[in-house]
C-alpha cells in the first residue's frame, strides 16, 4: 500500500496535470539539497523515497578511479584500492554510497525543501502546458472568459490560461466573465513566468470552423473551402468549390432562406460575409471576388509578379474599391494577386497618353490658339495648361474647375480649339480669303467676270467650299496652271480696257470744249443771236 506522502503526491500531480514521477523527483532533489546545506558539504548528494513507507533517505556517492594520479576531486572520487577495502566487488567507474542521517534536519531545511519542490512542480507544469498546446496551432477550442483586463481578455482552457490580445479581437464583440466562446489557438510563447497560450477571435480559421460546423456538405467534403480573406468585425470573403456538379457550393453555404450563414453571422456578432464560387481561371475568379461591383474586363499584366488589371465602369469604381479600399483589399487577399483597378475613363486617358508617347508626343504651345485672347491664355497657363493637346483632352467639367473659367468661356475655348484644328460646325463661317482688287477705270463702269478678282488660291478655296473633299483633291497641277493663265489674261485685258477708257475720256473732253466755244461765239452778251 502506498504511503500517505505518495498519495498526496499523486493528488497534486492530477491537479497540476503532470506525472507523479516528476513530483517524486522534485521531492528527492529537495531533500538532497537540504541535507547538503545542513552538513555544509560539497559532496555529491542524492535522495531516495520509498513509495511504500514514505521514508526519504539521503546519501553521498563517490566515483571509483584506478590510481591516485587519476583523482581530480578528493571529495567526490576515491581510488580502486580504497574502494575495495569497503566493497571488494567494486570496479573502476563504479560508485560507493554513504548514507547521511536526515533526522537532524530542522525547520529551515524543510522550508528550503518546500521551495525547491514548488519550483520543480512549476517547471514541470510549464513543460506540460507547452507540450499540450504547442502542436495544436490553428485549432479551435472552447474557452470560458476568466477575467477582463484593460487591453486583453483571459480565457480558461481547462488545463491552462489563454490570453487574447487587443489586435486579435473583433471590434464588434464584448465579453462577460463566465461566457463560453470559441477561440482559435495561434501559438504558445515561452516566457519567464511560464508558457503563454495566445488565442484569437480574428483569425480566418474561426470562420472556416464555423462553416464546417453549420454546413454538412463542407463537413463531409462535398464542398471545400479554397480561400478565406477576413477583416474581423468588418467583412469576410470566402471562396468555396463543389466536388459534385449537382451541388451548388454557394447555395449549400447560404442554406434555406439564409439560415446557415445567418447562424454564423450571429456567432461573429453581425460581421458581413461574402460567399464566392471559386474558379481556377484567375480572371473569372477576380470578377467574382470583386462582387458586388460589376467588372467590365480583367487582364493579366504580369504573370510572374501575379498582377492583374481590372477595368470597371465609372459608376462602379467606388463600389469596386469599397469603403476605405476594403473590397479590393479583401479580393487581393483572396486571390493572392495584386489588383490594379481603373475606371473606363482612366484607362482611356492612359491609352491616349501611350499613343502620344509612341508618336513622339506633340507639344504645341497654347499661344498658337489666337482666338482665346490674352486673358483666357493667362488663366489657362496659370492652371498648368500650356499645350493645345492638353487643352483639347480636357472635359468641360475639368475646364470649369480652372479659376476664372465659366460656362461661356468654356464654350469659347471649345470653338477656338475646333477652329485651330480646322473643324467647323454647320452654320459657322470660315475666314474669307481676300484677293487683290482691280481698280476700276470709273465709278460707272466695273470689270466684268469673277476671274478678274480672284487669285488661284481663292479659286481653290471656292472649290473647297462648293465641292467635296474628293473634288478638291482631284484639281491637278495643269488645271491650276490654266487658272493662273486665265487670271493673267484677265489682268492684261483689264489694263488694255483701262487705257481705252482713258483715251475715250480725252476725246469726249475735247468735243465738249469745242462745242462750248461755238456756243459762245453765236450768242452776244445780251443774249441775242448775232446772225
Amino acid at each position: 500500500m502506498a504511503s500517505v506522502l505518495y498519495q498526496s503526491i499523486e493528488t497534486l500531480s492530477r491537479d497540476k496535470g503532470i506525472e507523479p514521477e516528476v513530483v517524486v523527483g522534485a521531492v528527492e532533489d529537495a531533500i538532497a539539497l537540504a541535507t547538503r546545506k545542513y552538513y555544509k558539504t560539497q559532496e555529491n548528494m542524492r535522495a531516495e523515497m520509498d513509495r511504500e513507507t514514505g521514508e526519504i533517505r539521503a546519501y553521498v556517492y563517490k566515483t571509483v578511479v584506478e590510481t591516485p594520479e587519476q583523482v581530480e576531486d578528493e571529495v567526490n572520487q576515491m581510488t580502486l584500492e580504497q574502494a575495495r577495502e569497503l566493497a571488494p566487488e567494486v570496479e573502476v567507474g563504479g560508485e560507493l554510497r554513504f548514507y547521511k542521517d536526515t533526522t537532524p534536519l530542522g525547520r529551515i531545511a524543510a522550508q528550503m525543501a518546500k521551495q525547491v519542490i514548488f519550483q520543480k512542480v512549476r517547471e514541470a507544469e510549464r513543460d506540460t502546458v507547452f507540450n499540450e498546446y504547442n502542436h495544436r496551432a490553428g485549432e479551435v477550442l472552447n474557452a470560458t472568459v476568466k477575467r477582463l483586463e484593460p487591453m486583453d481578455v483571459i480565457f480558461d482552457l481547462g488545463k491552462a490560461e489563454a490570453r487574447m490580445p487587443k489586435r486579435e479581437q473583433s471590434r464588434l464583440e464584448q465579453f462577460a466573465v463566465g461566457e463560453r466562446v470559441r477561440v482559435v489557438l495561434l501559438r504558445v510563447d515561452r516566457a519567464a513566468k511560464g508558457p503563454q497560450v495566445i488565442v484569437s477571435r480574428a483569425a480566418p480559421a474561426l470562420v472556416q470552423n464555423l462553416f464546417q460546423s453549420e454546413v454538412p456538405e463542407i463537413y463531409d467534403g462535398t464542398v471545400s473551402i479554397r480561400a478565406i480573406a477576413r477583416e474581423a468585425g468588418e467583412r469576410t470573403k470566402i471562396a468555396v468549390m463543389s466536388r459534385d456538379k449537382d451541388v451548388d457550393p454557394v447555395g449549400a453555404c447560404v442554406g434555406m432562406k439564409g439560415m446557415r450563414v445567418q447562424s454564423i453571422i450571429r456567432e461573429l456578432r453581425g460581421e458581413k460575409i461574402d460567399i464566392i464560387e471559386f474558379s481556377e481561371e484567375i480572371t473569372t475568379f477576380a470578377e467574382k471576388a470583386l462582387q458586388p461591383a460589376k467588372v467590365s474586363r480583367v487582364s493579366i499584366t504580369d504573370l510572374a509578379e501575379k498582377q492583374i488589371e481590372v477595368i470597371v465602369d465609372d459608376t462602379q469604381l467606388s463600389l469596386a474599391i469599397g469603403k476605405k479600399g476594403q473590397n479590393v483589399r479583401l479580393a487581393a487577399k483572396l486571390l493572392q494577386w495584386k489588383i490594379d483597378i481603373k475606371s473606363e475613363e482612366e484607362k482611356r486617358q492612359e491609352v491616349e497618353q501611350q499613343m502620344q508617347a509612341m508618336s513622339g508626343g506633340p507639344t504645341t504651345a497654347i499661344e498658337q490658339v489666337t482666338e482665346l485672347g490674352d486673358a483666357v491664355l493667362e488663366k489657362l497657363i496659370a492652371a498648368g495648361i500650356t499645350t493645345v493637346e492638353a487643352l483639347a483632352d480636357m472635359t468641360p467639367e475639368q475646364l470649369e474647375e480652372v479659376p476664372g473659367i465659366g460656362e461661356k468661356t468654356v464654350e469659347k475655348i471649345s470653338v477656338a480649339v475646333r477652329h485651330y484644328f480646322g473643324q467647323y460646325e454647320e452654320g459657322e463661317e470660315r475666314p474669307a480669303v481676300q484677293a487683290p482688287a482691280v481698280e476700276a477705270a470709273s465709278e460707272s463702269e466695273e470689270p466684268q467676270g469673277d476671274t478678274m478678282t480672284k487669285t488661284p488660291e481663292a479659286l481653290l478655296v471656292e472649290a473647297a467650299e462648293t465641292g467635296t473633299a474628293e473634288e478638291v483633291d482631284d484639281i491637278s497641277a495643269e488645271e491650276i496652271a490654266e487658272a493662273e493663265d486665265e487670271v493673267t489674261d484677265a489682268f492684261s485685258d483689264a489694263d488694255a480696257r483701262e487705257e481705252q477708257i482713258e483715251s475715250d475720256n480725252d476725246t469726249v473732253d475735247s468735243l465738249v470744249n469745242e462745242s462750248q466755244e461755238i456756243s459762245d461765239e453765236g450768242i452776244d452778251n445780251d443774249g441775242h443771236d448775232r446772225g
